[in-house]
């Protein structure tokens, strides 16, 4: 078998709306092909002894064991790795369920398609999946032990933090839209202006002096004690002197932790001796040159968790620690906890595996203990110094029985301090006593505080703290997203992104939007290049100006990686046509209809999925959609603009020459299409297409009539503007054509216009792309045929494994089957085909240049302007 290709969905995809992150794994079986499992002697009995617990996968059966069934009667062994992809990331803590396995139209090459958790495990399962089938046929061994493991460590690389995971979540479970920034823990919430960032618990709104306060521990404490709130005596010492003098005045037992130091790192507690002093000293250094010696309180370890100023939750922390029984020495009894399924690996369970470390040596030393001593039984061992649960502590949850007085000095703290979302810890023998009649106090004070305590204690209640955050973050009424317009289709796309850009921009919205073109903000390129895919969209949802996205999606982007937004507002299908074909899997227009329509898909239930009712695909899923519809057409008559009607549903049409609105039988017009610019005095049919449909999309998004019309006025076509879109060049002799039609569609639409095109002789110089069928590159030349008068074909770029000889021949046979007796000659350099045809331009020559790549040619017939003013000024 072979891996052909493995590619990470990342947003809503062909394979389903709801499911965005998917590994799509094409994958050959080769061989495996005339393989089915039952025809594999003992591999139902070597994968159910390897990966017993697939027994649980109803698979279509839609019981437990219908897999296992399934592989007895057969199946195809893209459909075993399948499951196997599966059940490994689950037995690795991440738990998935969503799969399919699909047929290519290439014999036994197979769409492997399922869910993952984290990408580059999804990523390694999908390889390893392989291995594992690879080596279960030939009956080899296979250490899954060890891929479980691998598996794991991958996540905790690349996962997010429980504390950053839960406010995800929670965004989530809000239909809050996120974006990881990086590869840590920084996340943004929402989209453009309305964004929201944090990281771990340090929101946007957290104050930076707040949290150098709260690092100087210092400092901390002394703003606290002139706030009369119970504090340990100590001071701040550098050396030795400065600790025998701190510790004469306060005396034993101390603690002595780094200034600078977190999550325990560095400190001693319970120093009882001058030898003890020393090496706490030393070992605090190894973290801070200034250490703190304090008192030591007696009593529990308590977090108060204070989210907004408000006291949310309270944990009392319990260092890792393991109950002796008589008979288990140490090492056997943290072996024993550490089977408890609540523990595991890294932040995978509720709690994490106990490991032994020189902090652990340490504490056992100061015992007389050792990894082989047996306790009593009854007898706790702390095993580490402090209760953090990330070091295998666990936590109790006492958020109920918390003093009232506890909670007010709670609460005041986080605004002595300034943080948005506090830590405080607090030693006392109980909260249910205010700290001073208890006699406890506050040791610490933290910014980024662990949410894990909270969220899943070992004891009491679970509490959902992410929630108070994201209620911060975005208090009632206050919007996390901003409207997006996602345009796709076959042709017209660029066009009518940059005719909604323009009226949204119009009407006093800082847009972003992406073209084939470019990613603009407003009026600036910020990227050159086809910038439709994921990733461009992102760049714009992620611009904290922008007000407005208007994203052009092409099918690319939606295969490689899903969209870069999982809903928009309204969703603009232009047409479905002939293009791409025969790539991708991709090999009719039923099929590029699957892909189109996942923008419309996505589009809010409340929002409006905008089709053109003249294109027959576009149509074939118009009662399939569950958001509101409305549809767009150059025919008043067209049957489902009739319907629409009947129906009392919105549309828009040509009529009359009037660009209108219907409701019913209520009509409103915009303005006669010859009044805008860019449909070329009403001559290009196409550009009044995408009128509509812009028109369309502005109108239900609430856009004035008035407005719309106005901005249409002023939308002047141009090569600055709309590069490659029906640009027109006049020179004293002849103009020039630029277009980017480059399929059979967009060629019978510069046909359509060139009819209205007055001319004494029609040049076209057109090309072939290699990736195009055979019958498409034949058609363009057909259509070539039939409107042009000469032709000078080229073939500089995109041979895509043919050769120039093959494609020339397809063109000229289509040229041939015209109907008309059309010259030729063939230049294979864009520029010097150009060069060539204004050369034999004579008066009333109209030259038409049709290409995918259109910035060359721009530049060389505008040098070619710039050459001719100078030439008029110098005879002036």
């Amino acid at each position: 078998m072979k891996i052909e290709k493995i590619q990470a969905l990342r947003g809503p995809n062909i394979w389903s709306i709801r499911r965005k992150k998917l590994i799509q794994m094409r994958l050959d079986l080769e061989e495996m092909e005339n393989f089915p499992t039952n025809k594999i002697e003992g591999f139902r009995e070597r994968i159910e002894k390897l990966i017993p617990s697939l027994f649980t996968h109803r698979c279509s059966e839609g019981v437990e064991g219908g897999f296992f069934h399934r592989i007895e009667t057969g199946t195809w062994m893209g459909h075993v790795i399948e499951h196997i992809a599966l059940e490994i990331q689950t037995l690795a803590g991440m738990e998935v369920g969503f799969g399919r396995t699909r047929e290519t139209k290439t014999p036994g090459v197979y769409n492997v398609v399922f869910n993952y958790i984290e990408e580059n495990a999804g990523i390694f399962a999908a390889e390893e999946s392989v291995k594992i089938a690879e080596a279960l046929i030939k009956g080899e061994d296979y250490d899954l032990n060890s891929c479980i493991q691998k598996l794991k460590e991958i996540r905790e690389r690349v996962r997010l933090g429980p504390s950053t995971g839960s406010i995800v979540e929670e965004a989530v479970s809000r239909k809050i839209p996120w974006i990881r920034l990086g590869t840590n823990s920084l996340v943004q919430l929402g989209y453009g202006v309305n964004q929201q960032r944090f990281q771990a618990t340090i929101t946007g709104k957290t104050s930076s002096i707040a949290v150098d306060i709260a690092c100087n521990k210092e400092l901390t404490k002394r703003m606290l004690h002139d706030a009369a709130i119970p504090v340990p005596m100590g001071d701040l010492v550098t050396d030795e002197e400065g600790l025998d003098s701190v510790v004469r005045k306060i005396g034993y037992p101390v603690v002595i932790k780094p200034l600078d130091g977190n999550h325990g790192k560095g400190s001693s507690i319970n120093v009882n001796d001058w030898q003890s002093a020393k090496i706490g000293l030393e070992h605090a250094q190894k973290y801070s040159k200034k250490v703190i010696v304090e008192k030591y309180i007696t009593g529990y370890d308590f977090r108060v968790l204070v989210i907004n100023n408000k006291m949310i939750a309270a944990a009392r922390r319990v260092p890792a620690h393991v109950v002796g029984d008589g008979e288990l020495n140490l090492q056997q009894l943290i072996e024993k906890e550490n089977e408890d399924p609540r523990r595991g690996y890294g932040h995978e369970n509720v709690l994490t595996e106990i490991n032994v470390d020189k902090d652990t040596t340490e504490l056992l030393e100061k015992m007389n203990y050792t990894l082989e001593t047996v306790p009593q039984k009854g007898e706790v061992v702390y095993l580490k110094s402090t209760a953090n649960l990330s070091t295998g502590g666990t936590s109790i949850d006492v958020t109920d029985m918390i003093h009232p007085e506890n909670i007010t000095m709670a609460e005041r703290i986080s605004k002595i301090i300034g943080l948005d979302v506090c830590g405080i810890d607090i030693m006392a023998e109980n909260l249910t006593q205010p700290l001073k009649e208890s006699g406890g106090a506050i040791i610490e004070v933290n910014a980024a505080p662990g949410f894990r305590m909270h969220l899943a204690p070992s004891e009491g209640l679970p509490r959902n703290v992410a929630a108070p955050v994201v209620d911060m973050l975005y208090p009632p009424g206050k919007p996390f997203t901003i409207p997006i317009i996602a345009v796709t289709g076959t042709n017209g796309k660029t066009t009518t992104t940059r005719l909604i850009s323009h009226i949204v921009k119009s009407n006093g919205y800082r847009v972003g939007f992406t073209t084939s073109d470019g990613i603009y903000i407003q009026n600036t390129m910020l990227s050159k290049g086809d910038t439709t895919g994921p990733l461009s969209a992102e760049f714009v949802l992620k611009d904290p100006t922008v007000e407005f996205a208007v994203l052009e999606t092409a099918r690319g982007g939606i295969l490689r990686s899903g969209l870069g937004f999982s809903q928009c507002d309204i969703g603009v299908l232009t047409n479905i046509e002939e293009d791409h074909l025969g790539m991708n899997d991709i090999h009719n227009l039923k099929d590029l209809t699957r892909v189109k329509r996942v923008v419309l898909d996505s589009v809010k239930k409340n929002g409006w999925s905008i089709l053109n009712a003249d294109n027959e695909y576009s149509m074939k899923i118009v009662n399939d959609l569950d958001s509101q519809v409305a549809i767009f057409s150059m025919n008043e008559n067209n049957p489902h603009i009739q319907k629409f009607a009947k129906d009392g549903k919105i549309t828009c049409i040509y009529e009359e020459g009037f660009v209108t609105i219907k409701k019913g039988d209520w009509k409103i017009r915009i303005g006669k299409a010859k009044d805008f610019p860019i449909t070329m005095e009403g001559k290009a049919k196409f550009m009044i297409e995408n009128v509509l449909a812009a028109s369309l999309a502005c109108y239900l998004y609430g856009f004035g009539i008035e407005d719309i019309s106005n901005s249409l006025r002023t939308f002047i076509p141009s090569a600055q503007l709309t590069p490659g879109r029906l640009n027109v060049f006049k020179f004293k002799n002849f103009k020039v054509l630029i277009d980017f039609a480059h399929n059979p569609s967009g060629y019978e639409a510069i046909e359509d216009y060139l009819k209205n095109v007055e001319a004494t002789k029609k040049i076209g110089i057109i090309s072939g792309v290699g990736d195009r069928r055979d019958g498409d590159i034949r058609e363009c030349g057909k259509i070539a045929g039939r409107m042009f008068d000469h032709i000078i074909i080229r073939n500089e770029k995109h041979l895509r494994g043919r050769t120039e000889d093959e494609i020339n021949g397809l063109i000229i046979e289509g040229m041939q089957s015209s109907g008309k007796d059309v010259s030729y000659e063939i230049i294979p350099k864009e520029i010097e085909a150009l060069k060539h045809a204004m050369g034999m331009a004579e008066e009333g020559t109209f030259i038409t240049a049709l290409s995918d790549v259109i910035s060359n040619a721009i530049d060389l017939v505008q040098d070619y302007q710039t050459r001719e003013l100078m030439e008029d000024d110098k005879m002036v």
